[in-house]
């Protein structure tokens, strides 16, 4: 696998660092020697890498996340009971993906539900403002009122992939959309633009860019 024979990436960095949080994405997709590795970190916090080089983990702090009961977190529905069940599937899913002395040796596991719309909402802002910083570059001002960010969070969202699809979604929808007008159309020296919702769908209106006095002074001379 990938970076198997590059010894010292982990230890390097541990020991440089030596009070850290190491967090391990998407732990299932690891190779099984990475459990192994791991077991030896918990059990004894210490780890030592192909080039004999050992690494001191007594202050370092290991984080794993797994989607792990993803798929059943997407049929279950809400309620306390269903929140329930929910985290029982959880632990049954997470009991068949990792032996019982590497789940043993965890201080604790920790099960996230869903997104509610209020943090999607928030994610959808996150993206729009970084949009909103490269129109600036290109001197296009953006405004989205709420009713698109609704839509956008409801057509962006996925129970199953979580918010992953929302950056598709301003991708498609979006920015596909200003980049044309941006290069060929009704931006193309600068403007603004706001997003609404018509028709079931986000709704572009544009307004060309106010010359500064100075600048339109210059063109008429």
């Amino acid at each position: 696998y990938v970076g198997f024979d590059q010894g010292g990436l982990l230890t390097d960095a541990v020991n440089q660092k030596p009070h850290a949080v190491l967090l391990l994405d998407e732990i299932e997709k690891a190779h099984p020697d990475l459990f192994n590795i791991l077991l030896q970190v918990m059990d004894y916090g210490t780890l030592t890498d192909n080039n004999g080089k050992k690494a001191d983990f007594r202050n370092v702090i290991l984080i794993m996340t797994s989607n792990a009961g993803a798929r059943n977190l997407a049929k279950a529905s809400i309620g306390i009971e269903n929140r329930a069940a929910s985290q029982g599937n959880d632990m049954k899913a997470i009991k068949e993906l990792f032996s019982p002395e590497f789940l043993n040796r965890l201080d604790a596991i920790v099960s996230f539900s869903g997104l509610d719309t209020k943090t999607v909402l928030h994610v959808v802002e996150k993206f729009l403002a970084e949009l909103e910083m490269q129109l600036l570059e290109k001197k296009v001002d953006l405004e989205i009122n709420t009713e698109a960010k609704e839509w956008l969070a409801q057509h962006g969202y996925d129970e199953k992939y979580g918010a992953r699809p929302l950056q598709r979604v301003i991708q498609e929808k979006i920015k596909r959309v200003l980049a044309d007008e941006i290069l060929f159309g009704r931006l193309e020296k600068g403007g603004s633009v706001s997003i609404g919702v018509e028709n079931e769908d986000l709704s572009f209106h544009y307004a060309p860019r106010e010359q500064p006095a100075a600048e339109a002074a210059e063109l008429e001379s």
